[in-house]
């Protein structure tokens, strides 16, 4: 996220919208007095509640984010709501009697009426029996308390993390923000070692065309062996379905393109390029080297996720994460690395047919994507959740163990969602994109946009169409938009689950599948606090620390389906932290979060059977199966008692109505009747945050076009030479992590691959 002195948004807002957000802002955090607490309370913690949300400059970054970033079907919403709220009839309308004066004319603006008539308001939002009236608090919520505690200022700095006892950026880490020029002026023979340090192992082969002018870029891709010619024509002339993409700036040729840069489309390239093929890779998101990352949470949202880190399903059921990033979800993954489950191949290869998940030939991928992430499963120290994981299930005899991870033993670090600052975490940035620039067959095309897939007008031998290419969008040196051409020989797609449905549908695909089927791993989380006089050591903090080193099986059902729940930990730095924590006041959330440091989170995430449709990012339907409610509260119940049984001083769940117990003053039978009642919450109605980081199924692959998007090689049915290498094309959700999964397959795909351009195969 900016920071809020640099901050600018579309004028959406009137100055008298602005009060009203202004007061939303200060109904969720405002100013506490605080001068009769404890004489000792420390001056950081005095000064965080005191200080309200518009004290801060939130008011402003909510407005950026409702007007510009947030791309979502109920955003209008929010934006109606402000300007109600910024008149005396419309107050009434949202608010009610809660909002009348006592004095004549009785109606006011949601400005004028009183705090904690206020805070009355928006707790009755929340419970409200209209859905429009839910979904509007838990969107403000989310809003207004992440940009809050994610917003820093020229010293990159927040007014509350000394408070609630968070660090910032990593104090291990300094970024520097190099120039080229650096390099540039160093001696020849050290000139590589200093580049790779500052820019990545990645550097030459970047392509940003809004870094410098379309032809040296175009020239560096000809040095590299690409063919590049300038349009002097419309290129619809061609024999190619285009559409309205009419004046594209130049065409680049190569053996293959590829849609996305992840755990996917990054194995595809370096396999391809590795076997002697000239590739290009498109990728939507930015480049981030390890010097020029942040650390910062708000801002690495903004630049390495999908939609700014802010998508939801249609009524905000569901909550997603997704990589948008030069390295996609592998850049940002928590590191957790999980074969596929041997009753997930067992199911894929005999319920659905697909030969290849019951070969050797797949357990051969497997084997050499684990290799080439060094995936391992020993750690040197453990992290302030996974202690608290595993001292609980080893309290009560449930069953824990480590958690594999491509990253070394002493990879102790909390910041991997943000970016890897060493590069020891092995993303396809630090392995399969480094073979193909080291190969010199290949060229990422950073901040590129496919907008569809190019198709020949006549049919092939089989009856289908054939990929001819891939149409993009990019920004040049002035910020304007252009449109570029890459010709290729083959084209993938690999840009996620979240966006391959959209691409292959714009690119003229029917098949009935496509945006189908999309499995998402529904997380539900609960919390304890563990004050600093107690276990875990003082120094410990729940941000700090590898992310995943342990999980619990005891309700996966791994021993027979797999559809359960596996037990694990979450990364949670104070932005997203504040957004599923419970609010059911400005003063008893600040509570909350002055313990933030110290509250450990356990999540239970669901194989799931439940479903959805995705037609783009900013469309997505998703209905949770009544067995994955199920699952999920049995997690939920496991999770609660490994919290207590941990030590926790406090242990709670994220229902909106933000039940607390007190653990060690609670009797057997308070507790026992506080943990069944948490947990037999139902999941409906926006009163439990579910959140999702794994996203699946929406082009799954099958044996025929009526059942599937793709066929057991990984080819659409519809276009000749278009493949998809990425989730999408898993028959049903994994159940844990699917980062290797998803490389394996890619690697199985890639061999398809090679079939159609010729050279060694790697199998």
């Amino acid at each position: 996220m900016a920071k809020s002195n640099k901050t600018t948004y579309k004028n959406a807002f009137s100055k008298r919208d602005m009060e009203a957000l202004t007061a939303l802002c200060d109904t969720f955090l405002p100013a506490i007095d605080v001068s009769d607490h404890d004489p000792h309370l420390p001056q950081s913690v005095a000064n965080f509640y005191q200080t309200s949300a518009s004290m801060s400059e939130t008011p402003p970054l909510v407005a950026e984010f409702i007007a510009e970033k947030v791309k979502h079907p109920k955003i209008l919403l929010a934006k109606v709501a402000v300007k109600m709220l910024s008149t005396w009839i419309g107050t009434f309308i949202l608010c009610g009697r809660k909002s009348l004066s006592d004095d004549f004319p009785y109606l006011q603006r949601f400005s004028r009426v009183e705090s904690l008539k206020r805070e009355e308001i928006l707790l009755s939002w929340s419970n409200s029996c209209f859905s429009l009236l839910r979904i509007l608090f838990s969107a403000l919520k989310i809003f207004i308390l992440f940009t809050f505690f994610t917003q820093v200022d020229e010293k990159e700095d927040n007014i509350s993390w000394k408070a609630i006892g968070y660090c910032g950026p990593d104090p291990d880490f300094k970024t520097r923000k190099p120039q080229y020029q650096e390099c540039e002026q160093k001696e020849e023979n050290d000139h590589k070692s200093i580049e790779e340090d500052l820019f990545g192992p990645l550097h030459k082969g970047i392509i940003n065309f809004s870094h410098q002018p379309i032809e040296k870029s175009l020239r560096k891709l000809r040095d590299s062996g690409f063919t590049t010619a300038v349009v002097s024509k419309p290129y619809s002339e061609k024999n190619t379905s285009v559409g309205s993409l009419l004046n594209p700036s130049f065409v680049l040729k190569c053996d293959a393109v590829i849609v996305g840069s992840g755990s996917g489309g990054g194995v595809v390239a370096g396999v391809l390029a590795k076997a002697g093929h000239k590739v290009v890779v498109l990728e939507k998101g930015s480049y981030l080297a390890r010097s020029n990352l942040s650390l910062l949470e708000g801002e690495a949202l903004d630049q390495m996720y999908l939609g700014n880190g802010i998508v939801a399903s249609d009524n905000m059921d569901v909550l997603f994460l997704a990589g948008s990033t030069v390295g996609g979800g592998s850049a940002v993954n928590w590191s957790a690395s999980f074969r596929t489950p041997s009753h997930v191949t067992k199911e894929w290869s005999e319920k659905h047919g697909l030969e290849l998940f019951g070969s050797k030939n797949y357990e051969n991928a497997l084997d050499v994507v684990c290799e080439k992430m060094g995936v391992q499963s020993e750690f040197d120290d453990e992290g302030f959740n996974n202690m608290v994981l595993r001292k609980g299930c080893e309290g009560l005899g449930y069953q824990v163990g480590n958690i594999p991870r491509n990253a070394p033993s002493d990879h102790y670090c909390g910041w991997c969602c943000m970016g890897c600052k060493d590069g020891r975490k092995k993303g396809t940035l630090e392995t399969w994109l480094v073979d193909l620039v080291e190969s010199k067959n290949g060229a990422i095309l950073s901040e590129c946009e496919a907008l569809k897939v190019i198709t020949t007008e006549g049919k092939t031998v089989n009856g289908r169409k054939m990929a001819t290419g891939v149409a993009f969008a990019f920004r040049n040196e002035e910020g304007g938009q252009e449109i570029g051409i890459v010709e290729a020989k083959v084209t993938v797609t690999a840009c996620g689950a979240m966006c391959t449905p959209q691409l292959l549908k714009k690119s003229g695909l029917k098949n009935k599948n496509i945006g189908k089927n999309l499995h998402v791993h529904p997380v539900v989380m609960a919390w304890g606090y563990f004050p600093e006089d107690s276990w875990p050591e003082t120094e410990k903090r729940s941000h700090k620390g590898g992310i995943m080193t342990a999980m619990s099986k005891v309700v996966s059902n791994f021993e027979t389906s797999g559809y359960g729940a596996v037990i694990q930990t979450p990364s949670l730095h104070p932005g997203l932290f504040s957004a599923v924590m419970p609010w059911v006041s400005g003063k008893d959330f600040k509570d909350r979060m002055v313990k933030y440091s110290r509250t450990a989170h356990v999540f239970a995430l669901a194989r799931d059977k439940g479903r959805g449709t995705i037609a783009s990012p900013s469309d997505i339907s998703y209905k949770l199966d009544d067995l994955d409610r199920e699952n999920l509260r049995e997690g939920i119940e496991r999770v609660l008692r490994i919290l207590a049984a941990a030590g926790a001083e406090e242990i709670g769940t994220h229902h909106r109505d933000g039940g607390v117990l007190k653990v060690k003053g609670a009797s057997r039978e308070e507790f026992e009747g506080f943990v069944e009642r948490e947990s037999m919450r139902p999941l409906r109605n926006l009163s439990t945050p579910i959140a999702s980081a794994h996203q699946m199924g929406s082009c799954r692959m099958g044996v025929d076009s009526g059942g599937s998007g793709v066929d057991p090689r990984g080819e659409t049915w519809e276009v000749e030479g278009l493949f998809v290498a990425d989730s999408s094309v898993f028959p049903t959700a994994l159940g844990v992590n699917p980062m290797v999964t998803v490389q394996a397959i890619a690697y199985c795909t890639a061999q398809s691959v090679l079939e159609i351009l010729g050279g060694k195969k790697f199998v």
